[in-house]
């Protein structure tokens, strides 16, 4: 288990929610102002939380369980509210108001933020089959904000230039039994992970443009950055290239020239390059270079007409 990467999910997506339903539902509350400024600023983290968290470490569903317990932790917090003081009294007591109100509006944008990333952007979209076959799926980066898609960083600064394409991508693993998508917390066995050697299919017929193997699948968290995609293929479909990256070393079986159709297998979920546990990258950009592939123009893509953002569920 790698404790460093546990601290911060534990701390965000476990404590703070446990911390944050019990003085809701057993504070003593000495307002109502005061009550119901808690208790709004408790419901909007919750929803900002299953909308931009990264559930990596504890499953979604922990998220999920957080907004039903929500109405529990409600419905006691109003015992004896009655009998108290409509506003705040004295200095202090409008200071701590005034306190939770700020986070509670910060938590407030964070949620919308997060929840705009999944309107699809303007413009054309690529409309893809899904690439993965049979099991449960999660979508852990995509979407049009930053906030819900890393990848997004790419699209504006020229050190990132030649990885551009990828600015529309999207991260995709898998989960097994309770939502999990791993045995254990942050395993360094690739094999551990529910996604890793899942098969990959052609999410659209067309051209193989590129096809690498033979690159090492890591231990995470370690990533190869000389080799950013890792194993891939890039198809050609129509006129835009479709990239799918971090496949299993020795499991591609298409070659460049190849003609595929969609559904025809093209290898296997691995975890190679820049990627820091296994997971499926997909995206589709304009044509790029031979000196740098990774450089068109990005394409936001929709996968059997469903634009998808983080944490979006696709069960095949």
């Amino acid at each position: 288990m790698r404790y460093d990467a546990l601290a911060a999910p534990l701390l965000l997506q476990v404590a703070a929610p446990l911390v944050l339903l019990a003085r809701l539902a057993l504070g003593r509350h000495r307002s109502r102002a005061a009550w119901l400024i808690e208790g709004a600023g408790t419901a909007v983290f919750l929803l900002a939380l299953a909308a931009a968290g990264l559930w990596l470490v504890f499953p979604w569903l922990v998220s999920l369980l957080w907004l039903l317990l929500f109405p529990v932790a409600f419905l006691r917090s109003l015992r004896g509210l009655g009998s108290r003081p409509a506003w705040p009294g004295g200095a202090r007591g409008w200071t701590g108001a005034a306190i939770r109100g700020a986070l509670a509006a910060a938590a407030l944008a964070l949620a919308l933020h997060a929840l705009a990333g999944r309107r699809e952007p303007d413009g054309p979209a690529v409309d893809l089959r899904f690439p993965l076959e049979r099991g449960t799926y999660q979508v852990v980066n995509g979407g049009s904000t930053a906030l819900v898609n890393a990848h997004l960083a790419t699209l504006e600064e020229a050190r990132f230039r030649a990885w551009r394409g990828q600015s529309h991508g999207v991260d995709i693993v898998a989960l097994g039994r309770w939502g999990a998508r791993a045995r254990g917390m942050a395993p360094r066995d690739p094999a551990a992970y529910a996604i890793f050697g899942a098969p990959i299919v052609a999410p659209c017929g067309g051209d193989v443009v590129t096809a690498v193997d033979g690159l090492a699948d890591l231990s995470p968290p370690e990533v190869d950055r000389e080799h950013m995609a890792g194993n891939h293929v890039i198809l050609r479909c129509g006129d835009v290239w479709i990239v799918l990256g971090h496949m299993l070393s020795g499991s591609v079986c298409v070659r460049e020239g190849d003609v595929v159709r969609p559904g025809q297998p093209l290898g296997a979920v691995g975890n190679s390059g820049n990627s820091d546990e296994p997971h499926l990258h997909v995206h589709a950009q304009r044509p790029g270079t031979r000196a740098e592939p990774l450089s068109g123009d990005p394409l936001p893509i929709r996968f059997e007409g469903h634009y998808l953002a983080r944490n979006a569920i696709v069960e095949r």
